[in-house]
C-alpha cells in the first residue's frame, strides 16, 4: 500500500514572536539553532489534521526551517483497521483493559513496516511521535544501517504509568531502539523502560496560530451569529476530542446542575473528527442523544464547518472554559484558553496541573459537583474570572509557548550529537549495537 506522506508547510518567521517572548529569548534560540544550521530532520506522527500533535507540528516545523534547519513532516498512510486498532492501544496505554491480541499485533507491525518503507533514511534527526508509528525505526534499522548513524527520539505524549502491560510489553522493545525517549512530564514515565535516555518536553501553543491569535469582537460575534449562539448570555465551553478520556457526557451533567442556577446558560462542545480516532464517531452520537432536544447545548465539529478561527471566536466567547478530563495527556486547550484571558475549571490530571496552578490561574475539580461549585462561582463573578485569566495569560506567556518548545527541541538535537555533520564533514558517533525488536 502506498504510505507516508510529506505534509505542505506555510512559513513563519521566529521574528513575528519577538514582540510576545522578549529579546532575550529571542535571542537564546538563534543561538541554539546556529551550529544546527543544515541539518535535515524529520518529524513523523498519524495524522495531519486534528489533535495536539497536529497542531504542534504545523507551528515547530517551519520556526526550524525559518532558523536555517532542512525540516520537514510526513504522516502515515494506513487502512482504518490500523487506527481502530492504534486507538485500542492509546486507551491501554493510558491504563484502559483491552483485550489485545495477535492479530492487532500483527496488524499494527505490518503498516508500521509499510510505512517504514517510505521514509528516506537519509536524516540527521528523526522524531517519531506517539504508538501508532513507533514501530519505524526496527524496519528502517533493517533496512539501512546508515540509520544508526542518525539519532532517533520517540515522543510520547501519554501517560504510561498505568499502562496495560501485555500492550507495553509489546511496545517496549522498540521504544528501546530509541537514542531518546521524550514526555511530558516524569510522572509519565514507565518505570520498565531500563536504560532509556528520557527527555522531558511539555507541549506548547502557538500566540500567532489561527486558533490562537487575537482577533476583533467584531468576528467573535460573526462566528457565534452563524451558529446560533447568543452572545449576551452566558457561555460555557469545553474544546476536546469526543473520547471517553475527556468525559463529554460528563460536561453535560455538569451543565445541567447549572442550568437550574442559570437558565440563560449555553454549553458549547467543540471537537475535530481527526482521521486517526474512529471511536469519536461512537461518542458523538452518544453526546448528540444526551443533549436531547435542549437547543442550548450546541455541539459543533469540523463537519459543519469548525475551523480554527471559529475556535478561538468559542474560546474568546465563552464565560468559562471547562474541561472534564479523567485522564490526560496535557490538554493544550487549558492553555489556549489561558492564553486569551479565560477562566478554566479542569479535572486534576495529567498535565493539567502545571498549567493551571490550582488557585491562581484556574480550579482543579475532581466530580460534578466541584465543577459546578467552581463554575457557578465565576459565573456569578465575572470581575474574578478577568483577574484569573490575567494571571493565567502571563503563566501561558512564560512556559507553553511555541518558541519555548522549540528551544527545547533545539537543547535536545544538541544533547542527541551534531546533526549537521554530515553537511560540515564533521565526525559523528554511530549508535551501534542496538538491540533488535521483536
Amino acid at each position: 500500500m502506498p504510505a507516508a506522506t510529506y505534509v505542505p508547510i506555510a512559513a513563519k518567521s521566529l521574528e513575528d514572536y519577538r514582540p510576545i517572548i522578549g529579546e532575550a529569548k529571542t535571542d537564546e534560540i538563534r543561538a541554539l539553532a546556529k551550529p544546527l544550521e543544515g541539518a535535515r530532520v524529520l518529524h513523523f506522527n498519524a495524522t495531519s489534521f486534528g489533535g495536539g500533535v497536529a497542531e504542534i507540528l504545523r507551528s515547530l516545523i517551519p520556526l526550524l526551517r525559518d532558523l536555517g534547519i532542512d525540516a520537514h513532516w510526513q504522516v502515515m498512510d494506513a487502512p482504518s483497521e490500523f487506527f481502530n486498532v492504534s486507538k485500542q492501544m492509546h486507551n491501554a496505554l493510558q491504563g484502559m483493559f483491552i483485550p489485545w491480541n495477535t492479530a492487532m499485533s500483527e496488524t499494527w507491525r505490518q503498516v508500521n513496516r509499510a510505512n517504514a518503507e517510505a521514509i528516506d533514511s537519509d536524516y540527521d534527526y528523526f522524531f517519531i511521535h506517539d504508538p501508532q508509528p513507533a514501530g519505524v525505526l526496527s524496519n528502517i534499522l533493517e533496512r539501512d544501517p546508515r540509520a544508526f548513524d542518525a539519532r532517533w527520539a520517540w515522543r510520547c505524549h501519554l501517560d504510561t504509568t498505568e499502562s496495560l502491560p501485555e500492550v507495553w510489553d509489546f511496545l517496549r522493545p522498540y521504544i528501546q531502539l530509541y537514542d531518546s525517549v521524550i514526555f511530558t512530564q516524569d510522572t509519565y514515565v514507565n518505570g520498565d523502560l531500563p536504560g532509556a535516555e528520557v527527555t522531558i518536553i511539555p507541549p506548547a501553543i502557538d500566540p500567532l496560530s489561527t486558533k490562537n491569535v487575537d482577533i476583533p469582537d467584531q468576528v467573535i460575534r460573526d462566528v457565534l451569529d452563524r451558529y446560533s449562539i447568543d452572545p449576551d448570555r452566558p457561555i460555557l465551553a469545553q474544546v476536546s476530542r469526543f473520547d471517553p478520556w475527556k468525559d463529554p457526557l460528563g460536561v453535560i451533567d455538569v451543565y445541567r446542575e447549572l442550568k437550574a442556577r442559570f437558565p440563560a446558560l449555553q454549553l458549547l462542545m467543540v471537537a475535530s473528527m481527526a482521521d486517526d480516532d474512529p471511536e469519536a464517531w461512537s461518542f458523538y452520537e452518544r453526546i448528540v442523544r444526551r443533549a436531547g432536544e435542549d437547543y442550548d447545548i450546541h455541539v459543533l465539529t469540523n463537519l459543519n464547518g469548525v475551523a480554527n478561527l471559529e475556535v478561538n471566536a468559542f474560546q474568546r466567547a465563552a464565560d468559562v472554559i471547562l474541561q472534564k478530563s479523567i485522564r490526560e495527556g496535557f490538554g493544550l486547550v487549558i492553555s489556549e484558553a489561558l492564553w486569551k484571558g479565560k477562566p478554566v475549571v479542569a479535572g486534576e490530571v495529567g498535565g493539567i496541573p502545571m498549567q493551571l496552578m490550582h488557585g491562581k490561574a484556574g480550579w482543579l475539580a475532581n466530580s460534578t459537583a466541584e465543577f459546578s461549585r467552581d463554575v457557578g462561582a465565576l459565573l456569578e463573578d465575572p470581575g474574578m474570572g478577568a483577574r484569573v485569566g490575567e494571571i493565567g495569560r502571563e503563566h501561558v506567556r512564560e512556559n507553553f509557548l511555541t518558541t519555548r518548545l522549540l528551544a527545547d527541541y533545539l537543547k535536545l538535537m544538541h544533547k542527541m550529537g551534531s546533526g549537521a555533520a554530515r553537511h560540515t564533514d564533521a565526525a559523528k558517533p554511530g549508535r551501534r549495537g542496538r538491540p533488535r525488536a521483536a
